[in-house]
Order: structure tokens, then C-alpha cells, then sequence
């Protein structure tokens, strides 16, 4: 059996395991128990009641968080010649479109998103079992796959994330760091989550968050009270 750190054991004992947590009390503990030396992501994990299986009850969506996610997101725009200078001046890290291609081709993946314009779908779409998987695939529902470039990348660059749930009916994302104030991590929490509210699935019947925790890299979780979103 693994031993338990002394910091884990510390944290874990602040953690009362039976109580479901008011959001903000919940962001102030979980910046409380972690122990990390580096700037730990703060994750959110949200159980919800849909069948991932039917498509109607499918929930996949992007949400642009208010504080972003701390983290600096790296950007391939792949575009024809005439779409590379707006991609540039919006601050994307990779432009261009058949040299880009030959290189994922010969499994270069070194990038957070991709954006790229319907014009060369045709091109892009050839990449969909090297980007599938690694979830890099654009695609127009998270707004990935669009003419409005210069938006696209800039929304990307402020926080704007997609997200949908697994097949096991959960929503995990980041929404900020450890680092972050509290009142930026809670402002991020409540935009992610009401976001997901508003996605209800008409088909979905019963309780639709089951549960939602929220954690640091490596923290224990902590269970939020989905009643405390509208305090």
C-alpha cells in the first residue's frame, strides 16, 4: 500500500469528508490544503445526470472564463495566405497550412488549440486520427473552425475553453490557479458552471448535477453545494 505523505495527511484532516461545502468556503480550503511547490491548476469535476451514450443528451460547450485560466495556451492557426496576418496581429503562436500539415504528419503535436477557417477543412480533416485523439481536432461547435479569425484566437488567448462530458457522464476542466485571489477563482467557478446549467440537455430527466468537487494538482477534493452558486 502507498504511504501518505505528511502534507496529504495535513490536508485531508482540514477536510471534512461528510459536509458538502458553500463554493466560497470551498475555494478558500482547497488554496488552504495545497502543498505544492509549483503554481497548482485549481480543476473542477462536475457528475452530471445524462447518458453520454444518446446523442440528444450529449453536453459539450466552450465558456470564456472572466480571469482566464492562468495559463498561457499555445495557438496554430491554420489558414490560407490571406488570413496569416490577422492570425499574427491576434497573437498566434504557429501560422500557416500545408508546412504545418507535413509536420503533425510526422507527429508534431506541440500546441494547446488549433484554429483554423472552413475553406481548408478539406486539408485539416485528413489530420482527425493524429488531432482526435490528443484533442486538438478543430471543430465549429467550440468555435475552433471559423473565418473570424483574428476573434477566435484572442478569445483563446483571454481564457476561453471548451469542454464536454465523458462517458462516464463527467465534466472535467480547469478554471484558474492556486495563485489566483480567491474572488477571481470563484468568479471562474460560477461562469463555468452556470454555463453548464444553461446546456441542460431537454431530454436529461432527474438531477442533472449530481455532484460537483473541486481540487488543486494533486489535493485532495472538495464537495461544493450546487445551492451556493446563486449566493
Amino acid at each position: 500500500m502507498a504511504r501518505i505523505s505528511k502534507n496529504r495527511k495535513a490536508s485531508l484532516a482540514k477536510i471534512d469528508r461528510q459536509k458538502v461545502y458553500n463554493i466560497k468556503d470551498a475555494v478558500g480550503l482547497v488554496k488552504e490544503i495545497t502543498t505544492t511547490k509549483f503554481d497548482a491548476s485549481v480543476d473542477l469535476d462536475v457528475r452530471l445526470g445524462v447518458d453520454p451514450r444518446k446523442s440528444n443528451q450529449m453536453v459539450r460547450g466552450v465558456v470564456t472564463l472572466p480571469h482566464g485560466t492562468g495559463k498561457e495556451k499555445k495557438v496554430l492557426v491554420l489558414c490560407t495566405p490571406d488570413k496569416e496576418e490577422e492570425a499574427k496581429k491576434s497573437g498566434a503562436d504557429y501560422v500557416g497550412l500545408d508546412d504545418y500539415i507535413v509536420k503533425i504528419q510526422e507527429g508534431w503535436t506541440d500546441v494547446d488549440v488549433i484554429i483554423t477557417m472552413p475553406q481548408v477543412m478539406a486539408k485539416v480533416g485528413k489530420l482527425g486520427k493524429i488531432l482526435g485523439p490528443r484533442g486538438l481536432m478543430p471543430n465549429p461547435k467550440s468555435g475552433t473552425v471559423t473565418v473570424e479569425i483574428g476573434k477566435a484566437v484572442e478569445e483563446v488567448k483571454k481564457g476561453k475553453i471548451d469542454f464536454k462530458v465523458d462517458k462516464n457522464g463527467i465534466v472535467h476542466s480547469a478554471i484558474g490557479k492556486v495563485s489566483f485571489d480567491p474572488v477571481k477563482i470563484l468568479d471562474n467557478a460560477k461562469e463555468f458552471l452556470n454555463t453548464l446549467i444553461k446546456l441542460k440537455p431537454s431530454s436529461a430527466k432527474g438531477t442533472y448535477m449530481r455532484s460537483v468537487y473541486i481540487s488543486s494538482t494533486m489535493s485532495p477534493s472538495v464537495q461544493v453545494d450546487v445551492k451556493s452558486l446563486n449566493e
